[in-house]
């Protein structure tokens, strides 16, 4: 049962926030995880599997709130080197939480990362997901596995060179007519709004390459708790700080 301290001090929070200064896309670095399982003498998919139950508990406390789209970083490509002893728990975990917010009924899932660096599995569970949740009318939910910033720039581009071969523009004509919107339209997120904020727990202070293009303009969180001891009250703490600073889109 929840501290009545804390659940007087969530209501006031919740009843300050105003309405009109919520964020629309709210990305988070679910980060802390392992050294929440060392903690506690636990293995190491125990705290992968607190993190992703905590995930649920999150996207209901966003979507109760309002927020249009949430990107959940689960998985780096610099995370598919990690030893098989922990990368394959880790794999069968996000299958299975992708498989429940599928589940659900509630969002609309849509993977964000290089599906073809992933094992056949995960990458299938994805591409199950986001067809049956295709047609919700819901939160948009972005499960970045196998996602890297400069990964998701290199393909962007590919994308790019490829769609303008394909019509027969020469490399010097599309030099000269390039501009930013055309990258973004071949970014995992196109047709989303850009971040507005992003919440990295667990106390680190970097980005570590997520959504390097999109974050350009973001307001950054930083929470000191690991993730699955991230609570409703931290997350309206964030949306707090948020609310209060001038956003000054890179000016």
């Amino acid at each position: 049962m929840r501290n009545p301290v804390y659940r007087l001090y969530e209501r006031r929070l919740l009843h300050a926030l105003d309405p009109e200064q919520m964020p629309q896309h709210v990305g988070v670095m679910v980060d802390g995880n392992r050294r929440w399982a060392r903690a506690f003498g636990a293995s190491t998919a125990s705290g992968h599997q607190a993190g992703a139950d905590k995930i649920i508990e999150f996207l209901g406390w966003c979507d109760d709130l309002g927020v249009k789209v949430v990107t959940v970083w689960l998985l780096s490509t610099d995370n598919l080197s990690r030893p098989a002893a922990e990368l394959q728990p880790l794999l069968r975990i996000i299958e299975q939480l992708v498989s429940r917010l599928a589940a659900s009924g509630r969002w609309r899932v849509h993977p964000v990362g290089a599906l073809d660096v992933l094992p056949s599995s995960t990458a299938e569970t994805l591409k199950s997901a986001a067809d049956l949740t295709s047609t919700i009318d819901g939160m948009i939910v972005n499960a970045a596995v196998g996602y890297g910033g400069r990964r998701e720039l290199t393909d962007a581009v590919r994308s790019l060179l490829q769609e303008h071969a394909s019509r027969g523009t020469s490399l010097e004509d599309l030099a000269e007519t390039l501009h930013i919107e055309h990258i973004a339209e071949h970014l995992y997120t196109r047709g989303q709004p850009d971040p507005d904020l992003v919440i990295r727990t667990s106390g680190e202070q970097r980005l570590s390459g997520f959504l390097l293009w999109q974050s350009a303009h973001s307001e950054f969180y930083f929470c000191e708790a690991l993730w699955p001891d991230f609570r409703r009250v931290d997350f309206l703490r964030a949306l707090r700080a948020y609310a209060a600073r001038e956003r000054r889109f890179g000016n």
